[in-house]
């Protein structure tokens, strides 16, 4: 009823509960996440679930965190918090006030108005909601701190640049999971987990937001950092104050923003994997690698390119993106694509091509978030996605670890740059599997340590271009548990010194610090 009412379909929710011993009940708990439960922020914190559930404790419901081996567990943080748990008795899903995509309602009155149709009642307030905050949502990988998203408790808490600047800069941040971030001297104070800024409301309360950080900082903004996409809504409010403006390309904005954490200024290798990114091209990119600083780069390798049929329906029916990317491969007719097709509608085979064909409304992307929701269809583990990510998501959490063997990318020469990552010859091992009965755990596992083995090998033709031995691994797929990990120790064990982010989100909510990083290294060059 609550994903109903909410129009949350399928997406994890968190939960609370009385005690870090009843966290371990349902929950693998070690020390690090421990600390980070019972901890001042209690934050939501993503926790392993127990093969099998405590004696007497109550059972989570699959539909908590549909198909996922994590869930979202957090420990009361305000009085009222504890009379309603200990009032309930059990654990007690948590979820923010609002419609999905909608800001969060911070009053009596709009919560009644707003809410109505999600709650059945409302447990009113005298102290009404001046800025909207989300929970922090936190983990722990390989020992590591890293934050998914960053919000109550750690926002605004100032990170440091590695120059200070000579003038009060905004980076109105990019567009999806947006933060903005505020400059003042070798200070930037990147905001809350905003959303995505995809409709007025979201709009309205960024802005809102954005006035209460100048008037707290006494930050009056003299220069605007923006992304380079022009239909961003961050973009054009950006470009709407009249003041001096410096485009930071997407990826770029990733890179330097791991690079500014570490105060990090040579150059260094960048490799940024996520769903979409505006380049320099006008393309979709995501699939990049980078030589960069914080003032520049160029683009070194991307992943190859492939069609969208139909944009962004392509981003919700991950089917319809590994019909694109098959075609574009030459692999629809292998018969480990024949239980994809199959599933298709009537009719549905025979209109993607043609639009990929014609180039009717179907962008080339050289997007890893996309082949990852390629390989989640042609395994069988997703065909649409019902929020962000679903599909990637779901193929990390079916992978099996006992699995053997890997599949290869090829490293093939690019027109435009040194090197293009080829997915043909992994695709068309998954085909080979698929057509032989392999299981979905085993198809996932084989194509994840494919990306790391990628990632390794483009990194070491790329140090060597660079003259340098720094990588920066950024961008949302790098959210990705078995990837990371895989990465990060691969590069290490290659003799490269492997970065990431400290405090920041690997995903787009570090895009803001990053353009922040570009424009103050901009000023300094001029």
């Amino acid at each position: 009823a609550l994903r109903e009412r909410k129009r949350r379909w399928g997406k994890p929710l968190a939960v609370m509960v009385a005690s870090l011993d009843e966290a371990r009940a349902l929950c693998e708990v070690d020390a690090d996440e421990a600390d980070l439960l019972a901890g001042p922020v209690r934050p939501i914190v993503l926790l392993r679930r127990r093969a099998d559930t405590a004696p007497g404790a109550p059972a989570l419901a699959d539909s908590i965190a549909p198909r996922l081996r994590e869930v979202g567990v957090m420990l009361p943080y305000t009085p009222l918090h504890r009379l309603l748990i200990d009032a309930a008795g059990v654990p007690l899903v948590m979820t923010s006030g609002n419609l999905s995509d909608e800001p969060i309602a911070t009053g009596n009155a709009e919560a009644l108005t707003r809410l109505a149709p999600i709650v059945d009642a409302v447990l009113s307030h005298d102290r009404g909601i001046r800025s909207r905050y989300d929970d922090s949502v936190v983990r722990v990988v390989d020992g590591r701190f890293e934050s998914v998203r960053r919000a109550r408790g750690y926002a605004p808490f100032p990170l440091r640049l590695p120059h200070a600047s000579d003038a009060h800069i905004l980076a109105a941040g990019p567009e999806q999971k947006n933060t903005f971030a505020l400059v003042r001297d070798d200070l930037a104070f990147v905001s809350q987990h905003v959303g995505d800024l995809e409709n007025a409301d979201t709009l309205e309360a960024y802005e809102s937001t954005l006035a209460l950080y100048e008037r707290l900082f006494r930050i009056e903004p003299q220069l605007v950092a923006h992304d380079l996409h022009p239909e961003y809504l961050s973009t054009k409010f950006a470009l709407g104050l009249g003041l001096p403006t410096v485009g930071v390309q997407h990826h770029h904005a990733h890179v330097a923003s791991v690079l500014a954490e570490h105060a990090h200024e040579g150059r260094c290798v960048g490799i940024a994997f996520d769903g979409t990114g505006y380049g320099t091209d006008g393309r979709i990119w995501g699939g990049e690698v980078l030589l960069a600083d914080l003032a520049d780069f160029e683009r070194f390798a991307h992943l190859r390119e492939v069609p969208m049929p139909g944009g962004a329906s392509a981003v919700r029916r991950p089917a319809r993106m590994a019909v694109g990317t098959l075609h574009a491969l030459g692999l629809l007719d292998h018969p480990g694509a024949a239980p994809l097709l199959a599933r298709l509608a009537d009719g549905e085979l025979e209109t993607l091509v043609r639009m990929a064909d014609r180039g009717v409304n179907s962008p080339l992307t050289s997007s890893m978030g996309r082949l990852f929701d390629s390989v989640a269809a042609i395994a069988g583990v997703r065909d649409d996605a019902l929020y962000e990510g679903q599909a990637a998501i779901e193929l990390e959490a079916a992978a099996d670890p006992g699995a053997h063997s890997a599949y290869a990318f090829a490293l093939v020469p690019g027109a435009a740059t040194p090197l293009v990552i080829d997915p043909e010859p992994v695709l068309e091992a998954a085909l080979d599997d698929v057509a032989r009965g392999v299981q979905s755990p085993v198809v996932s596992m084989r194509f994840h340590r494919a990306v790391a083995d990628a990632v390794v090998r483009v990194a070491l033709a790329a140090a060597d271009a660079a003259a340098a031995k720094e990588v920066a691994v950024c961008g949302g797929v790098f959210m990705n548990r078995i990837l990371l990990g895989s990465s990060m120790a691969g590069l290490a064990e290659a003799g490269l010194t492997p970065l990431t982010h400290l405090r920041l989100p690997m995903n787009d909510a570090a895009v803001s610090f990053g353009q922040a990083a570009v424009a103050c290294a901009r000023r300094r060059e001029i």
